[in-house]
């Protein structure tokens, strides 16, 4: 996956406009949903820190963060490593836990599964 990758995917979910944040590519509905860390890495949006913090000591190979993302809700992913449904579910997720409630009525099947 490289950015261009990201883009399409990114700019496929509704609302989503493309801008510079800190001087990288970022997309953006009202609220940050990603923005590229660096041209290797791609920060989005997960839950919570405690999320964060599992898909770090999960998978180190795809997450990782940095002392900036600390207690935080933004986890980096490894382009070279994410496979394209992945990521494209990743964006997805991001653009829930950063929209206001207006679009997540909106676009309900954007968010997380229903818990059983």
């Amino acid at each position: 996956m490289d950015l261009h990758d990201v883009r399409r995917s990114a700019l496929a979910l509704p609302e989503v406009a493309e801008r510079q944040s800190w001087g990288q590519p970022a997309w953006f509905h009202r609220n940050l949903v990603a923005r590229m860390w660096d041209a290797d890495r791609l920060t989005v949006r997960v839950e919570d820190d405690g999320e964060r913090l599992a898909l770090v000591e999960q998978d180190p190979s795809l997450y990782s963060s940095t002392d900036h993302h600390a207690g935080t809700n933004l986890v980096l992913i490894a382009l070279d490593v994410v496979a394209a449904d992945d990521l494209s579910s990743h964006l997805a997720e991001s653009w829930w836990w950063a929209a206001p409630p207006v679009l997540r009525r909106r676009y309900p099947d954007l968010g997380p599964p229903p818990e059983a």
